[in-house]
């Protein structure tokens, strides 16, 4: 199927932005059976959806060549977020400019009095969040008594976030004989209920089985000690080294900690969450555009809506509560024929789980290593090459330079030079644990002269290598090359580090103190643990502190 059977000026706005053959969605709603009806979709994120139902409201917006003469909107469409409804403007005023469309967008954040001016002006097509639209609804700015055709952008998401009343104060204040149009990735009761109240004979439309999983995305899954998340992330984003990645997480306190730890390490990274006032998201998502910053970590509600052409790689740092928000994050990605990596990092008790839910979900996945230190390496070297091989334009000053340069030193010695200049600015991977490796239980080399410290969790408290060397190189701010001996017992555990380190650790150990709620408590011994025995019998137990019951670590606490 083509676009041929559209009115000309359409065909040849879809022609000027590189649209050869429609999308399955698009097709769906051109079918002669989609003519004049309601239409009830279920679409994907990344699917098509918006140039989808901007070409279903052709035949009410368009005479001809032209848009239909009218002061009052003729279309009205209402999205989640104000940037997805930035988005669905855009969109709309490219598709429609040569037909002489006016398009006014009411979205929370904007001047709501410069909104109402440009409504008194006349618009044809209206585009907006839920509660700006019923504001200028209830002001008396917003007439809807020539509306045609309504939209619902990603009706779900819009029910989950509590506009329900918004909703129907507005769409109770169309016209009966108006069409509308429900988009929604999923069609849970709700959003079956809202249909069944506004909707007649509507044609229902799934794509989803056709784009399930999204064809263009890669889905990958890595396991990993749950104290090591962070770490995992790291190493993907340097392995990778994505144009724009974005990273999902549960909560606004662990999008906060996360964003601080990259910043730290040297990421060029913005943070969104629902802690970010509106100016705050424009600031973080034009750096996002404008290339300044390459990677956004976000909560799923406030990456609603967000569109990001460069976007090649999501990673589920959290897991997502099921399979539709799964393929809504990872939906962000692989769009336009472009290909797109989505990793899950899954803590290794939840792997069953995962794996049940990704086929649940009929989506194809792979295991992978998280990336070790040499794999990124060899990435960077591969980047690297490639990047100062790449043909570039030298003006005179720059061969100048060159010429000087070579006066100095040797080509190789300027080659290298140029290397470490390129190197110096990567953040540096981290070392992880091997699944299922422990720790040796014997001294080696450098660990002659060490001073043993304690920590209250033991066999009792599940205690293992895998999570505990991670703990504590996050809470003593070392790395695991720094730890020796570890010696679990029933309710505690003993390990040693290098006297030269053990001073830098307990101070680390002050500063970190309290920052987990997890009831750790980390202390030095007198002696080693053997010592410490002979003493307990003697004396009896030293004095404690009373921490609270822990709790075994499951992934970022949420």
């Amino acid at each position: 199927m083509t676009f041929e059977a559209l009115p000309p000026l359409l065909s040849e706005a879809l022609a000027a932005r590189g649209y050869a053959a429609p999308t399955p969605v698009q097709a769906a709603v051109l079918q002669p059976e989609a003519a004049g009806r309601d239409l009830l979709v279920s679409a994907q994120t990344g699917s098509g959806k918006t140039v989808a139902f901007g070409l279903a409201m052709a035949d009410a917006l368009l005479e001809g060549e032209r848009v239909v003469p009218s002061r009052e909107p003729l279309a009205l469409v209402i999205a989640p977020t104000r940037e997805l409804a930035l988005q669905v403007s855009r969109e709309l005023e490219w598709l429609y400019g040569k037909a002489g469309a006016r398009i006014a967008t009411c979205v929370g954040g904007m001047d709501p009095s410069r909104e109402r001016r440009n409504l008194s002006y006349g618009a044809h097509v209206v585009v907006g969040t839920p509660g700006r639209l019923r504001d200028h609804l209830e002001r008396g700015a917003l007439d809807l008594s020539a509306l045609r055709v309504a939209v619902l952008d990603e009706a779900d998401e819009m029910l989950d976030m509590g506009f329900r009343d918004d909703l129907e104060e507005i769409l109770d204040a169309t016209p009966d004989g108006r069409r509308t149009f429900m988009f929604s990735a999923t069609i849970p009761k709700p959003i079956a209920a809202l249909a069944k109240r506004y909707q007649k004979d509507a044609l229902r439309i799934s794509t989803v089985g056709e784009d399930r999983g999204h064809g263009d995305i890669d889905y990958q899954a890595v396991a990993v000690a749950p104290a090591e998340i962070e770490a995992a992330v790291i190493n993907l984003l340097r392995f990778h080294e994505a144009e724009t990645a974005m990273l999902f997480c549960a909560t606004r306190d662990n999008v906060r900690r996360l964003h601080a730890t990259l910043v730290e390490r040297g990421f060029a990274a913005v943070a969104l969450s629902g802690e970010h006032s509106q100016n705050e998201r424009n600031h973080a998502l034009q750096a996002l555009r404008d290339r300044r910053a390459r990677v956004c970590v976000a909560t799923d509600v406030a990456a609603r809506g967000i569109d990001l052409p460069t976007l090649s790689l999501v990673v589920h740092v959290e897991l997502p509560r099921d399979a539709e928000t799964l393929q809504h994050r990872s939906g962000r990605t692989g769009r336009a024929g472009k290909k797109g990596t989505a990793v899950l990092i899954v803590p290794y008790p939840r792997r069953k789980r995962v794996e049940s839910v990704l086929r649940g979900a009929r989506i194809d996945f792979n295991w992978m290593p998280a990336p070790k230190p040499e794999d990124i390496r060899a990435k960077d070297r591969e980047r690297l090459i490639a990047t100062l091989l790449e043909p570039a334009e030298l003006d005179e000053d720059d061969l100048e330079i060159g010429r000087q340069l070579l006066a100095e030193r040797s080509p190789e010695e300027i080659a290298a030079a140029l290397v470490r200049t390129h190197r110096a600015k990567m953040p540096q991977p981290e070392e992880l644990l091997e699944q299922g490796a422990e720790r040796p239980s014997g001294p080696r080399a450098g660990f002659e002269d060490t001073v043993w410290f304690r920590i209250n969790v033991g066999r009792r408290q599940d205690a293992d290598p895998r999570w505990l060397l991670p703990l504590l190189c996050r809470r003593g701010h070392i790395t695991k090359s720094e730890v020796g001996a570890i010696r679990i017992a029933a309710n505690e555990s003993a390990f040693e580090i290098p006297r030269a380190a053990a001073g830098r650790f307990s101070k680390a150990l002050q500063r970190t103190a309290g920052q987990d709620d997890d009831g750790v408590m980390i202390e030095a011994m007198q002696g080693s643990p053997r010592e410490a025995a002979k003493q307990h019998r003697r004396q009896g137990p030293p004095p404690r502190h009373h921490a609270k019951p822990y709790r075994k670590p499951h992934g970022p606490r949420r």
